[in-house]
């Protein structure tokens, strides 16, 4: 079964990291991708920016668009990991490694639709 891993924190404190809390977080997050590519079980990793973000709502023909994030809320959707997963409990255990002092996860099963592909993107 496929599973997202919807990650959410404070984007505030996450600026706020030293260089060493920054590469931690970030080598556990490759260790992490690293096992789960290993074991062909890995799907698309994204990390978000939510400060660059615009909301859009539609009501009877008009649009309006206003700058992120999401919601008025201290924590914001950072990223998302999509995983293959025998069990509830194996993604469970995925965000072990993806864990930080703000890091709240929700872990949501998918059901696949079919689509295209999209390029390699380059950092």
């Amino acid at each position: 079964m496929l599973y997202s891993i919807l990650i959410f924190g404070s984007e505030e404190q996450a600026a706020a990291w030293t260089a060493q809390e920054y590469d931690a977080v970030m080598d556990r997050h490759a260790t992490l991708r690293t096992q789960l590519t290993a074991q062909g079980r890995l799907g698309p990793v994204m990390r978000l920016t939510p400060g660059e973000s615009k909301i859009v709502r539609r009501s009877r023909g008009q649009v309006r668009v206003t700058d992120g994030p999401y919601a008025e809320t201290k924590e914001q959707l950072m990223g998302v990991y999509v995983v293959e997963c025998a069990t509830f409990e194996e993604a469970l255990a995925a965000t072990e490694l993806l864990d930080f002092e703000t890091g709240v996860f929700e872990i949501v099963p998918l059901r696949y639709l079919g689509g295209g592909q999209l390029p390699a993107v380059m950092p």
